[in-house]
């Protein structure tokens, strides 16, 4: 398989047209993954562009785009929540000077879950893993050594899954007879206490092992600052384009670019107006943006996809060096 052809991109065509790539402009590609939108970004015009992940493996992955796009292409090993270290790091007089795009991919990428050996995928055996960067505790230590509580706090936080307790004191009970090591392993005994899933909906364990790879990769904290950090790296009408894949994070950043728009929710439907906040950004879609049908047809992870995208005001920005 052709690396252009490793990875299916979501909504491509709508983050294209939203980021709206520019002669000499620079952008970042904080999600890199197999390389499909940095590959867009770059052949849609000369522009600049740094792209980041914090899987070794995907840094492999992308020396030959960067071998094919260098001087105008870096690819920068670390967590997105680093990039404005990354940026200071990559010693750009340009890029320090402000940024005219970012654009996040959230969630796993469908290499790492086709990779049994990373530990992601409930439908296949592997390792209980779950580690973007293959550094610190994986999702085995916290399986097996978390209490009853803390596991059931973290499927239900991270992964909105109404049975948390139920699973996690099926969990605790089967660790007792021997660790939990292996993928299947725990997707068997999530699914020995839950109803069978009727057709078209999803594996039982789907939601537990969504919250146990937020939690090991600290995901919502890394949005959080990655959100912020990108706020103070794009330039006055730079482009933000978040796609998110799943309830949690699509709430974090329409929070975030709620608030950041000068939109403050009034304490009570009954007490009048509250004063806007600054508006750091103009949202530009009222609703999220979907993906099309033909695109689910083609392309089934895309079905729970949300493009969000705002652009940046002038409101706090500063023409020095970042």
């Amino acid at each position: 398989m052709s690396e252009k052809t490793l990875h299916q991109p979501v909504m491509l065509d709508e983050v294209i047209s939203t980021l709206a790539p520019k002669v000499d402009g620079y952008y970042i590609d904080a999600t890199f993954g197999n390389g499909g939108y940095s590959r867009a970004i770059l052949e849609a015009a000369p522009c600049h562009l740094m792209a980041i992940d914090q899987d070794p493996d995907a840094i492999e992955r992308g020396q030959s785009l960067v071998a094919e796009f260098t001087p105008r292409f870096t690819l920068a090993h670390g967590r997105f929540s680093q990039m404005k270290d990354l940026v200071h790091d990559a010693q750009d007089n340009q890029m320090q000077k402000g940024l005219d795009g970012i654009v996040f991919d959230l969630g796993v990428c469908s290499t790492q879950l086709d990779q049994a050996e990373r530990g992601f995928s409930f439908q296949k055996d592997g390792p209980l893993d779950m580690r973007m960067s293959q550094e610190g505790r994986d999702a085995s230590e916290v399986v097996n050594h978390a209490s009853e509580k803390d596991i059931a706090d973290i499927l239900y936080n991270y992964g909105d899954e109404r049975a948390s307790r139920r699973i996690a004191r099926a969990i605790v009970k089967a660790r007792t007879e021997a660790p939990i090591t292996r993928t299947l392993q725990l997707a068997d005994i999530i699914r020995s206490v839950m109803p069978r899933p009727k057709p078209g909906q999803s594996d039982s364990a789907t939601r537990s092992f969504q919250a146990l790879r937020i939690y090991i990769n600290q995901e919502v904290a890394e949005i959080e600052e990655a959100l912020e950090a990108a706020q103070a790296l794009l330039k006055p009408e730079g482009v933000l384009v978040v796609v998110t894949f799943h309830s949690l994070e699509d709430r974090i950043v329409k929070q975030f670019m709620a608030k950041r728009g000068g939109k403050v929710a009034r304490p009570s439907r009954h007490l009048p107006e509250v004063e806007e906040a600054p508006q750091y950004f103009t949202i530009l879609h009222r609703k999220p943006l979907l993906p099309s049908a033909n695109e689910i047809e083609h392309n089934p992870r895309s079905r729970s996809a949300k493009l969000r995208a705002a652009t940046r005001t002038s409101i706090g920005t500063s023409q020095e060096e970042i």
